[in-house]
């Protein structure tokens, strides 16, 4: 029998302070692209040294390498090309200027200027402008003009941002994976906060209906990650043949970021709405609380089927009819006799289920269609 190594490697992981926590699953999490930027540098380095021959120093190569692949998956393909692109107008408007103008203080401050210029002309890239500054500065300080070393650097960046690009397609990082995890985390902690606004709302605690809006708010920044990751999986499963099977399904994946975003930004709204009811001695019904407390039940199927394998359990129609139940019980008479408050609070619960609904996959008419 085989010992269960990973729930006691977890339990002992969960030993550790939280700030330590925080900082090995960082680590662990960016284990993948960290590899691959160390394989490409390596590999763009043999290159560009002993393949091609351009430069005996090819230290620019691992350099872009690094550069257009980074720790995010996302727009790596157009990193490359922002990058070489850059270099290549750096070298040509320094070469340019400084044959004319010669080399000092104010010809680096007018070589700058103009190479960033041309850059933001041409692109609207954050990374070309700045590869177009610093190859220019190059040229305008050390490198002498009309030499070859301009020409060396923006074979380097070619070099590199190939490299990166094929180290991508060959070795990559899951695409899937780091999609539907990020989803899951964000669903995760609404299934927390929905369990912690409806037991702040049974018992009028002001603080729990709080730290339910509060820990709603905090889930922004995963969001951002959570549509990164998406776009990135994205673009790895173009770019790369293990993964060509995969383009239907990241799409559908993808496809969840707005819903979801929707459901965590209404969510927001239905807290600070409960806040001002408790801040105001309001009660809700009974009803409408369980109907909230059960938001916590469709979160967490949610979540598992963001993390379900293609024909495993849950999958889109099983959480879908977990939100169905849902749906049937938020039925607009609940509002025929309650407050204003009341009546806003049922709408944006009922908002809440459509977003639900197109999580699983439905469109927005169908999911409204579901709320008779």
């Amino acid at each position: 029998m085989i010992s269960p190594i990973r729930p006691r490697l977890h339990a002992w992981f969960l030993t550790f302070p939280a700030i330590l926590q925080t900082r090995l699953r960082r680590l662990w999490l960016s284990g993948g692209p960290i590899l691959q930027c160390a394989v490409a540098a390596g590999l763009a380095w043999w290159v560009a040294s002993m393949v091609t021959g351009t430069n005996p120093a090819p230290f620019f190569a691992p350099i872009a390498a690094v550069v257009s692949l980074g720790l995010s998956l996302g727009k790596r393909w157009r990193r490359s090309v922002e990058l070489v692109g850059g270099v290549v107008i750096g070298i040509l408007v320094g070469d340019l200027l400084v044959r004319q103008i010669g080399s000092g203080t104010w010809q680096v401050v007018v070589v700058v200027a103009l190479a960033m210029a041309t850059a933001v002309f041409l692109d609207d890239g954050p990374l070309v402008p700045m590869q177009a500054a610093s190859s220019a500065t190059l040229v305008a300080t050390l490198l002498p003009p009309g030499g070859t070393a301009g020409f060396s650097r923006a074979v380097d960046a070619l070099i590199g941002g190939v490299i990166g690009l094929i180290v991508v397609a060959v070795f990559p990082v899951n695409p899937a994976h780091r999609a539907r995890r990020d989803a899951a985390g964000v669903l995760t902690t609404m299934r927390d906060a929905a369990w912690r606004l409806a037991d702040g709302l049974r018992n009028a605690d002001e603080d729990e209906v709080f730290g339910a809006l509060e820990d709603a708010r905090a889930t922004q920044g995963a969001i951002t990650q959570m549509r990164a990751d998406m776009g990135g999986g994205q673009e790895v499963s173009r770019i790369s043949p293990l993964y060509w099977r995969s383009r239907e399904r990241l799409e559908r994946i993808s496809e969840t970021a707005d819903p979801i975003d929707n459901a965590v930004r209404n969510f927001r709204v239905l807290s600070r709405r409960a806040l001002s009811m408790v801040e105001r001695g309001e009660q809700l019904s009974e009803e409408v609380i369980e109907i909230i407390s059960d938001f916590g039940y469709a979160f967490d199927i949610l979540r598992a089927m963001m993390m379900a394998d293609p024909g495993d359990f849950p999958d889109q129609s099983d959480a879908a009819k977990v939100v169905r139940r849902i749906g049937r019980r938020a039925k607009r008479s609940l509002a025929d006799e309650a407050s204003m408050a009341e009546t806003a609070t049922v709408a944006q619960i009922r908002s809440i289920i459509v977003d639900m609904f197109m999580i699983c996959g439905l469109k927005r008419t169908s999911a409204l269609a579901q709320l008779r």
